[in-house]
């Protein structure tokens, strides 16, 4: 049995939740997010809760925390939001917004430029630090693994793109190893 599945959700007023055939819809202030479910789910709304329960089918009971858990993601991104920060370090290295497009130069021989997806807002500050913002947890999460790939931080000085807070074992170079 599931016990992450067993816990309720609680609905922040203002926002709705639904289950219209297979489609979970959340409608909150911030947005609407859909996830399909595949009919493996059923939601009981009961005094600003929301119950998950698996239903009669092959391999639903293993779904139930999942889809639960997908649930929350959903509640608390139509009612404050996620976003990620990233840190740019390197000489030279600066992260900067053209319009909606983030423009990173990170040591290349060509300015890196990304245009956001829909429901995603990128933000550049002064310190150099990138924030990734949007309702969608998973779709913020994959955009900040993005840009981060573009030039993860090396482990002799440390330069490149990092998740703020990001500890990076470093090494001793070549001429230190003797």
């Amino acid at each position: 049995m599931s016990r992450i599945g067993k816990q309720p959700v609680k609905i922040p007023s203002g926002v709705s939740v639904k289950l219209v055939g297979d489609m979970l819809e959340v409608h909150g202030p911030k947005g609407i997010l859909k996830k399909k479910t595949y009919g493996r789910i059923a939601i009981v709304e009961q005094n600003g809760e929301a119950v998950v329960s698996p239903v009669e089918g092959e391999h639903s009971g293993a779904y139930w925390g999942l889809y639960r858990t997908l649930l929350s993601n959903m509640v608390e991104g139509v009612s404050a939001g996620f976003s990620k920060s990233l840190e740019v370090q390197g000489t030279g290295y600066r992260g900067a917004m053209e319009g909606k497009v983030l423009n990173l130069t990170v040591g290349f021989s060509h300015p890196v430029k990304l245009d956001p997806p829909v429901g995603i807002v990128f933000d550049v500050d002064k310190a150099g630090k990138i924030s990734v913002a949007g309702i969608d947890k998973e779709l913020v999460g994959q955009i900040a693994a993005k840009i981060r790939y573009i030039r993860p931080a090396e482990p002799y000085q440390g330069k490149g793109i990092r998740y703020a807070g990001e500890v990076i074992k470093t090494k001793v170079g070549k001429s230190a190893k003797k």
